[in-house]
This record gives C-alpha cells, sequence and structure tokens, in this order.
C-alpha cells in the first residue's frame, strides 16, 4: 500500500517525476514512495469528482539523468525537423506546425498572406 499525502503536505525526501527532473535526477527504476490527491480549484464544490493524483519518488535513490548521445540528438533533430516541414510546399517554416492546420500558416490562409 502506498502512503498518502494532502496537496503540499508530503515529507521532505520525496518528489514528483518533474521535481526530480528539474534537479537533473531521475526516479531509476525504483517503486513509487509515496502519492499526493488533491481535488482541483474547480471541482471543490462539487462531490463525486475524480480527484488528481501525482506520484512521489524518493530523492535519496534517484539517479542522475542520462546524457543525450549523438546518435540521440540526431533524432531528436531529424523528428524537430519533420514537425517544422510543411507536407504541402515542402519548405521548413521555422515552427512547429499546427496540428489542427496540417500546413504552415502561409499554405493553410494563401489569401489572408498574400494581403499582407
Amino acid at each position: 500500500m502506498v502512503s498518502t499525502f494532502p496537496f503540499r503536505l508530503a515529507p521532505e525526501g520525496l518528489a514528483t517525476r518533474r521535481q526530480l527532473r528539474a534537479a537533473g535526477l531521475r526516479p531509476g527504476g525504483q517503486d513509487i514512495a509515496a502519492q499526493i490527491l488533491w481535488r482541483p480549484r474547480k471541482e471543490r464544490r462539487r462531490t463525486g469528482q475524480p480527484l488528481k493524483k501525482a506520484y512521489l519518488y524518493r530523492i535519496d535513490l534517484a539517479a542522475p539523468v542520462r546524457p543525450m548521445t549523438p546518435g540521440r540528438w540526431r533524432a531528436h533533430e531529424a523528428m524537430m525537423r519533420a514537425r517544422r516541414t510543411c507536407p504541402e510546399c515542402r519548405t521548413d517554416a521555422g515552427y512547429c506546425i499546427p496540428a489542427s492546420l496540417g500546413t504552415c500558416v502561409t499554405c493553410a490562409y494563401p489569401d489572408t498572406q498574400r494581403a499582407a
């Protein structure tokens, strides 16, 4: 059974994944040490709403983040290049193409871009 704490009342020595990452650490295969449960502000007045939870890990058992290898950097750069390349005009837009548009802004709104 995992220990449960209310929001902001977890003991020292425990951290969430994001807190570990900010400190340059990772869980490193350890089991969940505890959890935090809270009800979001908008849903505090209504009963029966699901609680939010965050898992906590022990800081003393956390391992340092693995450094990026040259191969991982190449894969990351290729992935970001694919997200920036417009499938219609095949140019690098300089920003990640919005999934809602599917193309760069120039291709999605050609009439608006010519007037500007």
